[in-house]
């Protein structure tokens, strides 16, 4: 599993020209799957997330959780995360879970989210998805 995860002020994603998912301040989670990633591995994940010390506190270090800013989170499936460029100038996807499993994982990802975080919003998998954010830094980690 890799998460481009982004502190932001905002952020929403759009399919169909509809809003399905919309935060305010918190994360952007682009997530992605591998073979054998489980559930296990997401609860580990959402734990680390949730105690990742990314926003200012009021001397300006980052030093404050998603939990101390009652922040939120915006979860939307990325299997592009997952693209290999070293040949040729078409990414292979090899790497990326199968639909299947990777579908299963982001619901679980979701719904496990949920108990931990004062929002959570998300994408819907499969779907070509628009998301508009303002990175607040910008501040962007990959886990």
């Amino acid at each position: 599993m890799k998460i481009i995860l982004q502190r932001v002020t905002s952020a929403q994603v759009t399919v169909e020209n509809e809003v399905v998912g919309a935060i305010n301040q918190g994360y952007l989670a682009l997530v992605g799957f591998t073979h054998g990633d489980t559930t296990e591995a997401v609860d580990q994940i959402i734990s680390k997330i949730k105690k990742l010390r990314l926003f200012p506190d009021d001397n300006g270090k980052t030093n404050l959780s998603i939990s101390d800013i009652n922040g939120e989170l915006l979860i939307v499936s990325q299997f592009t995360i997952y693209a290999d460029c070293r040949k040729g100038n078409r990414p292979s996807f090899t790497d990326a879970a199968p639909s299947s499993l990777a579908e299963t994982l982001y619901d679980y990802f979701v719904s496990a989210a949920k108990p931990h975080f004062s929002k959570v919003a998300s994408g819907k998998f499969g779907e070509s998805m628009q998301v508009q954010l303002v990175n607040d830094g910008p501040f962007t980690v990959i886990i």
